[in-house]
């Protein structure tokens, strides 16, 4: 998994999302990036609704007017884009980028990134049926290091299989930054369907570590804070501790909700009675990857 604050020219990464205000702070972010390290940027948005993104990228500090003037930023519908000949052809759509990275470099930019939103293939648009033999081959084109991209699918429209089959064929996913990431230990914000924040636990939580975790929870102004912790590979009795510890510190009326913790470890919890602390809910249920 990537941040999107390490995104280099040679990715081609995937963002599986599954709300608007997880797209719109991957995608900020990314664009943001690539013009302030001079490179071109493009964004293909699914459908005519460019202004949607303009005031994302208006919203995170980004001057449109002046990027669009310059050359350095491009907002364009994926029926101008992808389906520019009326059709999606992978052929067609990896010449194209080539052009515009060849373009990009001779008018002086660093380098060339380019970001799209992929529903459009969810219509009935003749070719569509070659996306996923598109998003295979098109890493070979990025993975000259002139480029980068991020291919972005709403998991909340595309069939499980599909969209399995579309991040598969890519080299790897992108998510948004992390709020801590010690090469142990991984925290990273993130949104179910319908909005709600999830903090997603990725490695292992022991005595090293605790304290950074306590700061975050304590932190976060969330009416429930929940923690997805399917990613989580070990945790200790002072982890579990502090767990229960932070929930009893929630306001009256909120409550920390681990989500898919490992059953042995829940198991820990309820023999310790730690499962009886107020405003600790252990909830088997999984949200959205």
């Amino acid at each position: 998994m990537r941040h999107v604050k390490d995104v280099k020219l040679g990715d081609h990464l995937c963002l599986a999302f599954s709300h608007e205000d997880e797209q719109r702070a991957v995608a900020s972010a990314f664009v943001s990036a690539g013009l302030e390290r001079r490179e071109r940027v493009v964004y293909f948005t699914d459908g005519p609704a460019t202004e949607r993104v303009r005031h994302w990228l208006e919203d995170a500090g980004i001057d449109v007017t002046s990027a669009m003037r310059t050359g350095g930023l491009d907002i364009v519908s994926s029926d101008d884009g992808y389906l520019a000949s009326g059709r999606f052809d992978a052929d067609e759509m990896i010449v194209a980028l080539r052009r515009e990275i060849e373009a990009s470099l001779e008018a002086g930019f660093t380098g060339f990134r380019v970001s799209g939103e992929m529903s459009w293939a969810l219509r009935d648009v003749p070719g569509a049926e070659q996306l996923e033999q598109y998003e295979r081959r098109v890493t070979a084109l990025f993975a000259e290091g002139l480029s980068a991209a991020i291919c972005q699918y709403d998991t909340r429209l595309f069939p499980a299989d599909r969209l399995d089959a579309l991040t598969g064929s890519h080299p790897d996913d992108v998510r948004m930054n992390a709020l801590f990431h010690d090469g142990q230990l991984r925290v990273v914000p993130s949104f179910d369907a319908a909005g709600g924040r999830v903090l997603r636990v990725i490695g292992t939580i022991d005595h090293r570590n605790t304290r950074v975790l306590r700061t975050i929870l304590d932190a976060d102004s969330s009416t429930d804070v929940r923690l997805d912790m399917a990613g989580l590979e070990f945790i200790d009795v002072a982890g579990l501790r502090d767990l229960a510890h932070a929930a009893a510190r929630l306001p009256r009326g909120r409550r920390l909700l681990v989500l898919n913790l490992a059953p042995m470890l829940g198991e820990v919890v309820r023999l310790v009675g730690w499962d009886r602390a107020p405003g600790l809910t252990i909830d088997p249920e999984a949200v959205p990857a």
